[in-house]
């Protein structure tokens, strides 16, 4: 089984739990996929049609409005065969980030660096801001944890984004709390 193209397998997790279209299949990408993994229209066409021509997705045309036609994609029994299979299989391998602060970060030799605090300014707003944006879809998604049990996957990624991004604003607010006053 192919492992090295994860997008394949995000598009039948997606239409496994229901058909979309293409233009769906995007926005998922600007909200809850994207904020763990990223791919642009570009990829995702592209992508539709090799999972066609596989026999692991099908679609029918539907009709929006009175004219406008638009392709609706639905998991086959042998796509879910896949996404199972991989679903199945561990995941041993971790991978690093590209957090290109990060990288920056790397390379500031002491802590009297002039521009150190206003990049961990930046990253602390941006990372409140984010932050705030997942307390807010969590309480959006999941009111009163009620659908937590439905699409719990989907829960604990929420979950894990939260504790992931709380530490980092802790880590940063600590850190410009013991910078040296210039």
């Amino acid at each position: 089984m192919a492992q090295k193209n994860k997008l394949q397998f995000i598009i039948l997790g997606l239409l496994n739990q229901q058909p979309l279209t293409g233009y769906d299949l995007t926005k998922a990408f600007d909200n809850e996929i994207g904020e763990f993994w990223q791919a642009q229209h570009s990829q995702i066409y592209p992508q539709l049609k090799r999972l066609e021509e596989q026999g692991y997705v099908t679609h029918e045309i539907t009709l929006s409005g009175e004219k406008l036609e638009k392709k609706l994609y639905h998991i086959t029994t042998s796509g879910s065969e896949l996404l199972h299979g991989w679903i199945s299989v561990g995941t041993p391998d971790l991978t690093a980030t590209k957090d290109e602060f990060i990288l920056k970060l790397y390379f500031i030799q002491t802590n009297h660096d002039p521009r150190l605090t206003a990049m961990l300014n930046e990253q602390f707003q941006l990372h409140s801001d984010k932050l705030a944006h997942l307390q807010e879809r969590l309480i959006t998604v999941f009111p009163k944890q009620t659908g937590a049990k439905q699409h719990y996957g989907h829960y604990l990624i929420l979950q894990h984004a939260i504790g992931r991004e709380t530490y980092y604003v802790n880590w940063l607010k600590t850190t410009l709390q013991e910078l040296p006053a210039n």
